[in-house]
């Protein structure tokens, strides 16, 4: 790496009166070469740790997602010394029980012509050019290891009628190429990993920590080197340190309050990192998934996921006509405006999601949308079944989304079988993340950050059926073959309690939770997620302006004033207290919007998940601008709470695909 060089590196001018130019920042970890061998040079050249001295190294992880679990269990396996930390009371509570729709593995089962190097430039092309080669190439290298790994397991993935694992296609691609187990996918996949998990923890090589919420990284001469931690249960607060911490924290979508993530997902883990050096790379780049159930009313607290796998089989449209309020089966088809078959005949209702949701945005923005209004606007479209019902029978339309459709009438009272469905866009999934290196390393030596928590796989845009297929990549395959690499260092000089970066993180934990506690306003904790998730959604969600974002960013910190003036947290530390836990992960959220918006404001182009309103072609669609901002946008934290963060660059070459304008018509 070369972070340590950039941040001694004295910083510009401030930049539009928000950020100041660092230095450039580099991944000098990839090796060179052909692409198709990186990887397994990387493995052969890292250095290893022999069998014994691995039971002298600890290691702390941080969540028990897909990432975090099997991590947890191949390092323990490995024989490393393994604690892992999570909120929830059981790992398998963990947010990647909600994935529904599949995972992605280029083993060409069904002869479309599918390889490791289609899914590659799928993935890249589907990023809108602003993923590294290196590491999208070694994921979907590894992809094909991850469902013979599940397979052992005992994952039940659907099988065909003779037995043979079953594929379906996803957006942005024309393969079918994704393994789902129902509607379930990610429910089984936890299990398959937690069981792994669970072995090690009786084995003795996983010691696991329930309803512990990081709360500060420790870090001692320029190493991670632990965390700090509040039991949930009794709130005391805990200090636990290793040789090295690996973050396997999810994203923060929950930034925007309404999002299809668990209402538990937060940023804390990783925004603590950040304030303790580690960079926070591309912030700004959310994703918008287009198959969601529509906002209801003001008295919700998320948002309902329908997975992308319905737009295999399911036909979007909405009426040709404004304001048409008709039952959708009075409507003929003549009058029917099935708009991505239309636009995009060949990816059709298949295109990767971030086209998909600015087009259902815009048909509803022109007044075609359907259900009821809210704030005066139809913020849905139609997913009909009806021909694939007619084409396949009903009992075949169950066998494959049965659990999805039952999902949607307990929710709605509606019946998918007799009536479309009813979606409208909504925040799923972040791109962006911790900055690391080929290794997974972040700028901090000796942090480790795996799955949604790093920004490294997806560009400016994740195509469906990836977020498994990383999680589960990081884990089981790349960080136990490069953190060992690290490792061949440990174990390092033993870190007392008492020294004074353990009890500077401490007094810091301390300081914020009695801080929350003795505030004594007029406002919930819930009342400021609200508004600024509002303000994140009109002017950092699924369309940017200059002048949006400016608003924005001058409102969140009148908002993070208000917070400190005007909040109020009831109960004490020493007990359950929920309010106090949405308190710490406001505050952080708060911090991370205004650097959300300041990183939408300075990339003044259209790429994926990021929408700039300036910067479109004639006919709507995202422009990219590749002489300006082919670049990983690196951010630095302040120095202090008014400080200017500090962006570094990490430019972006590639050699094996041609950057070009996306096209999927």
């Amino acid at each position: 790496m070369t972070t340590t060089e950039s941040t001694q590196t004295t910083t510009g001018e401030l930049v539009a009166g928000l950020y100041r130019e660092g230095a450039p920042v580099a991944d000098t970890k990839a090796p060179e070469g052909p692409l198709g061998e990186r990887w397994e040079k990387r493995q052969f050249s890292a250095r290893l740790v022999n069998p014994a001295n691995r039971r002298k190294m600890s290691v702390i992880i941080v969540g028990t997602g897909l990432a975090g679990s099997s991590a947890a269990a191949t390092l323990g396996e490995a024989g490393y010394n393994v604690s892992v930390f999570y909120y929830q009371d059981s790992p398998r509570r963990a947010h990647s029980i909600a994935a529904q729709g599949g995972i992605n593995a280029a083993k060409n089962y069904k002869n479309d012509n599918d390889s490791v190097y289609r899914l590659f430039y799928d993935t890249v092309k589907g990023g809108d050019f602003r993923s590294r080669e290196s590491n999208v190439y070694r994921l979907a290298e590894v992809s094909t290891n991850i469902i013979d790994q599940a397979v052992a397991q005992g994952v039940p993935f659907a099988r065909e009628y003779g037995g043979l694992l079953d594929n379906r296609s996803f957006g942005g691609v024309q393969v079918s190429r994704t393994f789902y187990a129902r509607g379930q996918t990610g429910q089984q996949l936890l299990i398959g990993a937690y069981q792994a998990l669970e072995r090690q923890v009786a084995a003795g090589t996983v010691q696991s920590y329930s309803r512990h919420e990081m709360l500060e990284l420790v870090v001692v001469d320029g190493r991670a080197r632990g965390i700090i931690a509040r039991d949930l249960v009794t709130g005391e607060v805990e200090t636990h340190l290793a040789d090295t911490v690996v973050l396997a924290t999810g994203g923060y979508g929950n930034v925007f309050f309404l999002s299809t993530n668990a209402m538990g997902s937060n940023v804390t883990a990783g925004w603590r990192a950040h304030r303790k050096g580690a960079y926070f790379a591309n912030p700004c780049y959310t994703q918008i998934h287009p198959t969601c159930i529509p906002v209801a009313g003001d008295y919700q607290s998320k948002l309902t996921l329908m997975s992308e796998s319905l737009r295999n089989d399911g036909r979007i449209w909405v009426p040709k006509a404004q304001n048409d309020t008709r039952n959708p089966r009075e409507i003929p088809e003549e009058e029917r405006d099935y708009y991505l078959e239309r636009t995009y005949p060949a990816f059709g209702n298949l295109v990767p999601r971030d086209i998909a949701s600015r087009a259902a945005k815009n048909v509803c923005d022109e007044g075609r949308g359907v259900g009821p209004e809210v704030e005066g606007v139809r913020r849905g479209v139609y997913l009909d079944f009806a021909e694939a019902i007619e084409r396949m029978g009903r009992s075949a339309v169950a066998a494959k989304y049965g659990n999805l459709f039952d999902m949607y009438q307990r929710i709605t009272g509606e019946d998918p079988y007799e009536v479309p469905m009813r979606i409208y866009p909504a925040v799923h999934y972040t791109m962006g993340g911790l900055w690391v290196d080929y290794d997974l390393q972040s700028s901090v030596p000796g942090l480790f950050v795996t799955g949604e928590a790093n920004f490294s796989d997806h560009g400016a845009n994740r195509l469906g059926a990836s977020a498994l297929m990383q999680g589960l990549s990081d884990g089981y395959f790349v960080l136990p073959n490069t953190i060992n690499d690290y490792l061949a260092d440990a174990p390092f000089e033993k870190v007392p309690e008492d020294h004074p970066a353990v009890r500077e993180a401490q007094e810091s934990v301390r300081s914020r939770i009695d801080a929350f506690l003795s505030a004594n306003g007029s406002r919930s904790v819930d009342s400021f997620h609200k508004e600024l998730g509002n303000i994140m959604w009109e002017y950092c969600g699924m369309e940017r302006s200059e002048e949006g974002l400016r608003y924005a960013i001058d409102r969140i910190r009148e908002l993070r004033e208000a917070f400190w003036r005007d909040v109020r947290v009831l109960g004490t530390n020493e007990e359950v207290n929920q309010a106090l836990e949405r308190a710490g992960r406001v505050a952080d959220f708060i911090e991370l919007g205004e650097l959300m918006c300041i990183d939408a404001l300075h990339r003044r182009e259209s790429c994926g998940g990021h929408f700039r309103a300036e910067s479109q072609t004639e006919d709507g669609e995202a422009l990219r601008r590749d002489d300006e901002f082919a670049y990983v946008a690196a951010w630095e934290s302040p120095d202090g709470p008014d400080g200017a963060p500090v962006l570094h660059k990490e430019d972006l070459s590639y050699e094996y695909v041609e950057m070009k304008q996306r096209s999927y018509k």
